[in-house]
Parts: C-alpha cells; sequence; structure tokens
C-alpha cells in the first residue's frame, strides 16, 4: 500500500507556547519536532527554564519574539491569557514537580494544556486539573506518546470488534537498563531528577515508564482495573525511589495480568510491550518493532501485520504516513497525538462538534487514573505488597 494519511480536513493554524524543554533537556524539543510535522500550529511564547537567561537563549533559536519569553509560567499564563494574539495552547514538558502547577495556572487563565505525565503528585491534585478544563471548557491532553501508533491503533480496533473474543489475560512490560549504573551520581540530569522524590513524586520506575504500561493496556483493551498487588524494588544502592516493580492486576470483567517496569533489566533499551489473550485469540506489539503487529487469532495461521502494507482499520490508517518498509517511530506517534488534539481545537473554534475521532487522544481522565494508578502501586508496595482496591 502506497498511500499515507491524509490532512486533518481543518484549515488554519494554531500558536502554541512551551513550559520547560530549554538547554539541555531531551523532550521538550522531540515535543516540538512532532508539532512540526503536520505544520499545524508555530511557537510563539515560552519559559523553557527557570534561568531567564536560557529561556531567552531558547527561544532566540527558535525565533520568538523576546517580549514573549518569560521568566516564570505564572507570569506567562498571565500575560498570555490577556493578548489578542494569545498562544491556543501550551505544552508542560517540565519534571514532574511543575506539572500541577502550571497547568492549573494556564487552566485558570482559559488556555488549553497539553502536559507530559505523570499529571502530577497525587489524584486530588489530577481531579482538580480535571475539574477546572471541564469547568473551562478546555481541551487537556496528555503525553503517552506511545498511543500514537498506527498499529496500537490498529489493535485496539480489533479488540473492540470482538475479534480476539473476551479477555482473559494481559501482559504488559517495559524494561530499560539506564539506571543499573548510578547515573544521578554520575552528571546525568534527567537521572538526577528522577531518582528524587522532590522533582519525580512518589515514584520513579512506576511513574516514569509503569504509568505508561497501564495507559498502554487501559487504550487498547477499554479493561477498568479493580485491584493490584505491587512490589516496587530499590535495586540501586542508596536510591530512595523505585527502579523495578512488579505489578499484579485484577479487571473488573474478571481478567488477570501482569505490568513489569524496569530501569535496570540490563540488555533492554526501551522495551515496552502488550500481549493481549482473548477466547479466540491474541495480539502482540513491541515498541523497538513499531510497525508490526502480531495476531493469533483460533484455528488461524499467525499472522504479522504491517503497517503501510496491510490495509488497518480506517482510524489507524489515516495516521500511517509513508509507505510500508519505512519506519515510522516515536516523532511519527507523538505527531499523530498532536494532529489529533491540535484538530480538535481548530474545531472547536469554529464551533464544529466534536467527534470520539476527534478526541482520540490521551486526555486529563486518562492523567488521573495515571496518578492513581502510581499511588496504588506506591501504597501496596509500603503494606508490604498486599492486594488493594483501585
Amino acid at each position: 500500500m502506497i498511500e499515507g494519511s491524509t490532512g486533518s480536513g481543518v484549515s488554519g493554524k494554531l500558536r502554541y507556547g512551551m513550559v520547560g524543554g530549554g538547554p539541555g533537556a531531551f523532550i521538550g524539543d522531540v515535543h516540538r519536532k512532532s508539532i512540526a510535522l503536520d505544520g499545524m500550529a508555530d511557537i510563539a511564547a515560552g519559559c523553557f527554564s527557570r534561568s531567564y537567561e536560557n529561556t531567552l537563549a531558547t527561544g532566540d533559536g527558535l525565533g520568538i519574539a523576546r517580549d514573549r519569553l518569560y521568566k516564570t509560567f505564572d507570569e506567562m499564563a498571565e500575560a498570555e491569557s490577556k493578548r489578542a494574539d494569545k498562544i491556543d495552547f501550551v505544552v508542560i514538558v517540565t519534571p514532574n514537580v511543575s506539572h500541577f502547577s502550571a497547568a492549573r495556572a494556564f487552566l485558570s487563565g482559559g488556555i488549553p494544556v497539553v502536559c507530559d505525565k505523570p499529571l502530577c503528585f497525587e489524584e486530588a491534585e489530577a481531579r482538580e486539573l480535571a475539574d477546572l478544563a471541564k469547568k473551562n471548557k478546555l481541551l487537556f491532553g496528555v503525553t503517552y506518546t506511545y498511543t500514537g501508533f498506527p498499529a496500537v491503533k490498529h489493535a485496539r480496533e480489533m479488540i473492540r470488534r470482538g475479534e480476539i473474543g473476551d479477555i482473559v489475560y494481559v501482559a504488559g512490560e517495559y524494561p530499560q537498563d539506564w539506571l543499573i549504573t548510578p547515573q544521578e551520581k554520575e552528571g546525568s540530569k534527567q537521572a538526577e531528577w528522577r531518582t528524587d522524590p522532590k522533582l519525580a513524586g512518589k515514584s520513579n520506575c512506576v511513574g516514569d515508564i509503569g504509568s505508561h504500561v497501564e495507559n498502554m493496556i487501559s487504550y487498547v483493551t477499554g479493561l477498568k482495573i479493580k485491584s493490584i498487588c505491587a512490589r516496587l524494588d530499590k535495586i540501586g544502592p542508596g536510591r530512595v525511589l523505585d527502579d523495578n516493580a512488579t505489578i499484579m492486576v485484577e479487571y473488573t470483567n474478571g481478567a488477570k495480568g501482569v505490568y513489569w517496569s524496569s530501569q535496570i533489566a540490563m540488555g533492554y533499551d526501551n522495551g515496552l510491550q502488550f500481549r493481549v489473550f482473548g477466547t479466540r485469540g491474541g495480539i502482540e506489539w513491541r515498541v523497538e518493532d513499531p510497525n508490526y503487529l502480531k495476531v493469533s487469532l483460533l484455528g488461524k495461521p499467525r499472522a504479522v501485520l504491517s503497517r503501510g502494507r496491510d490495509g488497518f482499520y480506517p482510524r489507524a490508517q489515516s495516521l500511517s504516513r509513508i509507505p510500508s518498509g519505512h519506519p515510522e517511530g516515536y516523532f511519527e506517534a507523538m505527531a499523530n497525538i498532536y494532529k489529533t488534539y491540535i484538530g480538535a481545537l481548530l474545531k472547536q473554534k469554529t464551533g464544529q462538534a466534536l467527534t470520539e475521532e476527534d478526541l482520540d487522544f490521551p486526555d486529563v481522565e486518562n492523567g488521573v487514573e495515571g496518578v492513581k494508578f502510581i499511588g496504588k502501586c506506591v501504597e501496596s508496595s509500603q503494606k508490604g505488597a498486599v492486594w488493594v482496591d483501585f
């Protein structure tokens, strides 16, 4: 199949701002490049660092006018909300500690938000953000990036259509090995803040990557968690937050599952994957081979579906960008989330009704569930790895 995706069908270009993403930050640049892929929004404002000099340097490099480079996100939210040409949404890519206060500031100013996960530290804070977004009728996205892959969306549609029957068991895992050595003591800024509870919150491993497993399984299967039993390990010497986690899950439909996330699993770069088993078949996907979906249906040979070659369901196909054999990866997956989110904003601005497809991006309610999941895992582990209701 040669055809790629088509446009959003809605004309116009939006302006956005960014909080975080300054010098030395990995994820901010990923967001900017992903947004740029579809040309639907331009960056117009920013508070990129706690250092105003760094913000100015980053902003100058991006061609942002100096009067739209701010010393604090509070200043930015207040000033932008009063401008006739204010930003149409803000992207928050700071360490976790700032997510809640930054998101609240912009929501209070009437500006839609896209925020990195986890949404914040506590479930009550997450619920406050969700309620504020709903009250002010603002679209709120949370960048669980991996749900943007076309193969993931095709798997979701297969499950929704009942092609693998009733789900009975789920296995999700996300192993990495980058913290097998004490990176936080060797000059790695990414490791320093992620292993610091003041900046990362109550969990490192579950909060950083285990939350992706929870969101991915929830998105693909639609299952709701009933209870969990978690053991959070602190394997690195002197660490106060987890770097490995094993989590058993029971779902409200009676299905069972197990999640494993690790940052000390030697030999694994970024091994997110899921396996979903039903009464009539199973589906497997892994992020390091993201263009392919393994499908096993009762009474049929095992198949490997290829993004670009095989016809995916319409929603998944619409987000497939280039022909088969040309790998699409992380940037494209995040771009698909932004393409959907910005498309929804454009329709909302012109008074058009939003469809389920328009809203097919991780939203604030998914963010709330993620924060709740992290908290319940910590609670279970602290009580001795016991079952706790979700």
